[in-house]
Order: structure tokens, then sequence, then C-alpha cells
């Protein structure tokens, strides 16, 4: 009777742990920089450690060059969360589109992400060259939707186990900001930014290789200019009023195409954009010399100045929610 009732309470115990861990967020290893090498490729990525943290978001009335979108500033609480140390490459995003080392296992796979690769859709081969003659190895990729920006974290997430996603909005400022209240990450001085930016006045018309210039505090290249990035919230320009003494970590799921928030300014740009505060919403103009109808759910033709990074946070969301971070499972409009 007694092993009876001892093997009921293990298996119940087995159910509630199968039960914490698929309905529950769990807490990753965390607290050092680390590398992820992509199995059956030579190419990785870096991650930098982004500890947990307070800061205001959005730019004083007082600030140069301020926009109405930046405000009010307010009080934001941050989990902690790693992120990429530079703009995603484009040898490591064609990766995902050639989809030919789904099948090569990765060694210490993660335990945050259980799903095969070839369940992850993919994104179509573009039909021209989207980096339109600026450079591929080393340089980040461009000309990208964000829902394929989303869909490259989910196939990174299933092929390593570890859970990849997009920043939000306020995440990539936190980063940006790396402690700093000023203009930008190296403080106000703008005769400072081409140490640290590729932007309109140096970049001779197109964006150059990742990691050249100074990073920011944290270790993190290129988060003012070159290119601007994709995070995962919805461009609200008023967003902010609905925030109160202190928010924990916002954010702002799309519920429609257009417009979505994009960061950190680009090669394109000039130095106001490139602000740690400033903010930008995507358009359709973006996408307009597309011929296909539909047009591309994964490609734009007129962003060559977009790309993105990638974060991997902390307390990993529940299996339940990560829909929410990657999108429907088919990648479409």
């Amino acid at each position: 009777m007694k092993k009876y009732m001892y093997k009921k309470q293990f298996l119940l115990f087995g159910f509630l742990l199968f039960l914490n861990i698929a309905l529950f967020p769990q807490r990753s290893d965390s607290g050092k920089d680390y590398t992820e090498k992509i199995a059956g490729s030579d190419l990785e990525i870096a991650m930098v450690f982004i500890p947990e943290g307070e800061f205001t978001m959005g730019s004083s009335l007082e600030e140069k060059n301020r926009k109405e979108d930046e405000g009010p500033a307010h009080r934001v609480k941050i989990s902690s969360f790693w992120m990429g140390k530079y703009e995603i490459p484009w040898e490591v995003y064609l990766l995902f589109v050639n989809r030919q080392i789904d099948g090569v296992a990765t060694e210490n796979k993660g335990s945050e992400v259980e799903m095969a690769v070839d369940a992850v859709s993919g994104a179509t081969v573009p039909y021209v060259d989207m980096s339109l003659g600026m450079g591929k190895t080393g340089y980040p990729v461009v000309n990208i939707t964000q829902k394929a920006a989303s869909k490259f974290c989910e196939w990174l997430s299933a092929k390593t186990g570890r859970f990849y996603r997009l920043p939000t909005e306020a995440e990539w400022e936190f980063a940006c900001r790396a402690g700093t209240e000023t203009a930008y990450s190296f403080g106000d001085d703008e005769a400072l930014l081409p140490e640290y930016a590729w932007y309109y006045e140096n970049s001779d018309g197109g964006y150059k290789k990742g990691g050249q210039k100074r990073p920011n505090p944290w270790g993190l290249y290129d988060m003012h200019g070159n290119v601007a990035e994709w995070t995962l919230d919805q461009y609200l320009p008023d967003g902010y009023a609905q925030y109160g003494e202190i928010t924990v970590d916002p954010i702002d799921f799309p519920n429609k195409l257009y417009p979505r928030a994009v960061r950190g300014g680009s090669w394109d740009d000039d130095s106001d954009m490139l602000r740690s505060a400033a903010r930008l919403g995507s358009s359709s103009e973006w996408n307009r010399r597309d011929p296909q109808l539909p047009k591309s759910v994964s490609w734009n033709t007129d962003a060559g100045f977009v790309g993105f990074r990638i974060v991997r946070p902390a307390e990993v969301p529940a299996k339940k929610d990560f829909e929410k971070y990657w999108g429907p499972k088919i990648l479409k409009k």
C-alpha cells in the first residue's frame, strides 16, 4: 500500500514538474557573455549580458532635436537579457533563408525551446539582390520585414534550444543608453558621433561592415547608426502617455502591419535620428517597388537602411506565449 502511495506521489510530482515547464516562465542560466555557435556552419553570434535595471525612457524637454513621440519621459524597469553584440550579418541570416543546415544537430543544445527546426516557416529567396550592391559578408542584413526577422529568431531558437526574439523598444533603449542619460551613449557632443556611428555625414551613401566603430559602454556595436533596427513593438507615436510612475518590461505587441517600431538610426540618417531616444515607425513605402501581388512578407524593396539584432531574455516565457514573440506559424501578412 505504501509503495502504491509513493508511486502516486512520484507520478503527481512528475506531472506537476512537466506542467511547470510547459506553462510557466523559466529562468535560464545568466550573468555571462557567451557565443552562440551555429551548428553546420562556421558562423557564430556573440551575445552580451545586460543586467536588470531601471532607467528613464524617452527624452527630456530640454534635449536638442527632441521629437514629440519621445515623451513623456518615464521610468521603466527592465529584466535581465542578452543582446547581440553586433547587428545580424548577411551570412548568418542567409543560413535561415537557404535552410541547408537544419538537419545538423547542435552540441550542448539548450532546453528552453523544444521544437523541430523544419517546423519553422521559412523566408522566401529574394528575386533581386536585396543588399542593393552595398555588400554582404560582414555587412548587416537589410531590407527584411519585421515578421521575417522574428521568424529568424524562431528558427535560431529551434536550432539551438535557446529562446531568441527581437528586443522590445524598452530593452533596446535600455541597452543603447548603457546607464547614460545623455542624447547618445557617449554623451551630448555630436562632434564625437563619427567615432561611434556610420550616418549620413560619413557613410558615403551605404552601410558598412559591422563593428568598425567604437562600442557603447556595455560593449554593443553600431547601436547608433549603420542600420536601424527592428524591435518587437507596434510603433505608437503617443504610446508613452499610457505608462505610469514606473513600468516593468513594457511591450506593445503588434496588431496591424504598419507602423512598427525601429530604433537606432542608419547610414542614411542625420545625427538627430541616432539619439538613444529617437524612434521611427515603418511604412508601406518601404516595400513600394515590390511587383508581387500580394507583396512579399519576407522582404522589403526600399528599406536598405533597416536590419536587426537579437535578444535572449533571462526569463523564458511560457511555451504557450512563444507565438506572441515570433508570430503565427505560417509567415503571412
